[in-house]
């Protein structure tokens, strides 16, 4: 096994999920499927577009970012529905922690694909064995398709997994690039839009393999810094590690744990989620953020493995509350078999202060009882400034934040972004 795994390098996966939003409404409506679907802003109105489309559309000539009207030209049968960001939200969520049972080297990029560093998961088998399993894994669990690249590093294997849509596997090393990437034209090249392209074109580089072989100084007098960077790519020379802190990452926090033995006994198993409560609760602190759903992994025996997630009303971050949530959806799921590993993830995190709670009925009396602290609060900082008082957490993280990162800002992070997001390329 050690044999197809390179000595000093890496092994990267790129995992892209094919027509995410139209696949995700068939998963949730089987009788969508073989149908023409396309996802459009805006529907009722004849300036919308279309976001995404199942591959039944495509055949008709419907693209992504198409204008509706002419959409439905091309096909007149074309079923259009209005984006459901919370369910895509979901299945993205399930989807990432299916990747994190293969690496905990999981960096999601957007909220349909992302990178997984495997080279430390021998065990598991083979690279091209282990991309099989994701994508079998993905589309049993979550009846989604997805396409996978299996790469030395981050820039081949984005682009391997563009070859073969849907459901492909495609390995591209660096071997490959001479006579798979070179002859492409330049703005097929991942990374070059289209005025970049424009540009390289006008200094005689219309194809990638002109763009390896060009001059690093007129390139970088063209298009600056980034000019020497897509050389580089050109030539498969990509340094970036994969890296699960990435600030396009949407923000989970989740622990896991392998049993020391398979485990049967209700109570043995409840004791470990109180454990893997309090260290998420523990990490949760740290970053002074609350989780709007909590989910769990539970693998079986026989390694089979299943993920849960609960959208809470009100975000959560102490250990009772995330122990009861995580409780409640494995007493639910488990099938009373043998565990091997049992895992809490809280996703959806928002920051601390400025999470807003939405009182209830169950909620209200335990409120109530602490309202004459928060009114003498309010007093306080009503006369002498909100700063007068706060957490000793967020005292330190004043004092920190002029010379270093925010680490709970969310302002680049996708999934927040409701009435944000763009059409992509699938």
């Amino acid at each position: 096994m050690k044999e197809m795994y390179p000595k000093n390098g890496r092994v990267i996966l790129h995992v892209d999920m094919n027509s995410f939003y139209a696949s995700v409404e068939m998963a949730s409506n089987p009788s969508l499927k073989g149908k023409p679907l396309a996802i459009a802003g805006n529907p009722e109105e004849r300036r919308g577009i279309i976001v995404t489309c199942s591959y039944e559309a495509r055949k008709f000539g419907v693209r992504t970012t198409m204008p509706l009207w002419e959409a439905k030209k091309l096909c007149p049968q074309l079923i259009v529905m209005t984006p459901n960001f919370d369910r895509y939200r979901a299945a993205s969520a399930e989807m990432f922690e299916i990747l994190r049972q293969f690496s905990s080297l999981v960096e999601p990029v957007s909220i349909d694909e992302g990178y997984i560093d495997i080279t430390g998961s021998q065990e598991l088998g083979s690279p091209m064995a282990i991309a099989e399993d994701i994508q079998k894994t993905i589309l049993e669990q979550l009846d989604l398709p997805c396409s996978i690249g299996i790469a030395p590093n981050k820039f081949l294997a984005k682009t391997a997994s563009d070859m073969k849509k849907p459901l492909g596997i495609t390995i591209l090393r660096k071997r490959d690039i001479p006579h798979i990437l070179w002859p492409l034209e330049v703005g097929e090249m991942h990374g070059v839009g289209n005025k970049t392209a424009e540009k390289l074109k006008g200094i005689g580089i219309d194809t990638i393999g002109t763009l390896a072989k060009s001059n690093e100084i007129q390139l970088k007098a063209l298009l600056g810094i980034n000019g020497l960077r897509l050389r580089e790519r050109a030539n498969g020379i990509d340094r970036r590690p994969v890296d699960p802190e990435s600030v396009f990452d949407f923000k989970s926090i989740g622990n896991s744990t392998t049993l020391p033995k398979d485990i049967a006994n209700q109570q043995e198993l409840i004791r470990v989620l109180e454990r893997l409560s309090e260290q998420v609760a523990a990490r949760m602190k740290r970053k002074q953020v609350l989780a709007e759903v909590i989910g769990i992994t539970i693998r079986y025996k026989n390694r089979k493995t299943i993920t849960r997630s609960h959208k809470l009303e009100n975000p959560i971050g102490r250990k009772e509350e995330i122990l009861a949530e995580a409780r409640q959806l494995f007493i639910k799921n488990w099938d009373g078999n043998p565990v091997r590993l049992l895992g809490i993830t809280g996703t959806g995190l928002v920051e601390a202060e400025s999470a807003v709670k939405q009182l209830d009925l169950f909620s209200y009396e335990k409120d109530a009882e602490k309202e004459p602290l928060m009114n003498t609060m309010s007093m306080l900082q009503e006369k002498y400034g909100n700063n007068i008082i706060g957490h000793a957490s967020s005292r330190l993280r004043q004092s920190q934040g002029a010379s270093g990162r925010n680490d709970t800002s969310f302002n680049k992070d996708f999934l927040q972004q409701r009435n944000q997001e763009k059409p992509k390329k699938e």
